[in-house]
């Protein structure tokens, strides 16, 4: 019986030691940039994930060997390795100073804060109405939809009744985009900045109080290959390892003197080098550092789920409100975020 149970615990720690090897790879892995390999890049999303992991299998690994030899404390302090790495990027989200500062909704002027609500709807997703409902009872100014063909533009028709101002660029390769928007729209311009099928949106949008800021919607393609839309982007996927929307984004940005909001589907987790130096490119902070992961990808897996999209804002702007909407079909969560915006004179 105890040669059973010894034969046992031996399986199961060759199985914690392999998958401990391959979570420390993966984690050295991840810290390579620049690498236009698909598969390098993706290794930098599941950081909350391999965090977990590594905690776990290091872990089991302590409870169930027995031998400590040199390996043993090799894979330790591999797992301890491991384990500070995916820390040093998610601790700021969850532990940090906030990057953009709060304010009570109380102290600030009402007609200098605006509501936006982002949502990649999923253009095979259907439940438009659901969608309709969590607007309606969110009530933002301004609603950024991604992922959008004809039939969801011809679904979110009903919206132009209270959101007279709006931008439509629906597409059949998921890279659609429309902004409807309570407030007047001027200065509109769709641009491609990196992809002839893949817009992102400009304005200025002007507030109750007459103060203006810059509006930039952005969907850029995935850092990785997909077979999830025959149309999309690319051969292979090769053309989505070179986007740099972002990057061009952040030099607009730079130029601009108005308080300037930058949201969307980045197709890319906050921590990464390329939302990073966007937002150092941009002088823009990410709303989310001090306050959370608030993961809206994927809404229908209960494990895999990292943070895809986003709001970044110039020194100008505190948050009144920011939080993750109810799924409603989509693989996103729609996101919301209620802002205050002092403009410079």
């Amino acid at each position: 019986m105890r040669i059973k149970e010894n034969k046992f615990r031996n399986i199961i720690l060759y199985i914690v030691i392999t998958i401990s090897f391959l979570l420390i790879l993966a984690s050295l892995l991840s810290l390579l940039y620049n690498i236009p390999k698909w598969y390098l890049k993706i290794l930098d999303f599941p950081r909350l994930q391999q965090f977990i992991a590594s905690i776990l299998m290091l872990i089991l690994f302590v409870i169930l060997n027995r031998k400590w030899k040199l390996t043993s404390i090799a894979l330790t302090i591999g797992l301890f390795a491991a384990i500070f790495i995916h820390f040093s990027f998610i601790s700021t989200y969850l532990l940090g100073e906030k990057a953009v500062p709060s304010v009570d909704f109380s102290e600030v002027n009402t007609e200098k804060t605006v509501g936006i609500l982002l949502a990649n709807v999923l253009i095979t997703n259907k439940n438009s109405s659901k969608f309709l409902d969590i607007i309606s009872s969110s009530n933002p100014d301004l609603v950024l939809v991604m992922e959008v063909d004809s039939w969801w533009v011809e679904q979110l028709h009903s919206l132009k009744q209270e959101y007279p101002y709006y931008m439509e660029y629906p597409l059949d390769n998921a890279y659609g985009m429309a902004l409807y928007s309570k407030f007047p729209l001027i200065e509109t311009e769709i641009q491609f900045l990196n992809h002839s099928k893949v817009p992102s949106f400009n304005a200025v949008v002007t507030l109750p109080s007459g103060n203006t800021f810059k509006f930039h919607g952005v969907h850029p393609v995935a850092p990785f290959p997909s077979d999830k839309y025959p149309e999309n982007i690319g051969e292979n996927g090769k053309d989505q390892q070179k986007e740099v929307a972002l990057e061009k984004v952040g030099m607009l940005v730079s130029k601009n003197k108005k308080p300037t909001i930058v949201a969307g589907d980045f197709n890319d987790v906050s921590w990464s080098n390329t939302s990073r130096l966007f937002g150092q490119n941009g002088n823009l902070k990410d709303v989310r550092i001090g306050r959370g992961l608030f993961n809206t990808f994927d809404a229908q897996s209960m494990i895999m789920r990292w943070p895809l999209d986003h709001f970044f804002v110039s020194e100008e702007i505190a948050v009144v409100e920011f939080k993750r909407l109810s799924k409603f079909g989509s693989d996103h969560f729609p996101l919301f975020a209620k802002l205050s915006i002092d403009q410079k004179l």
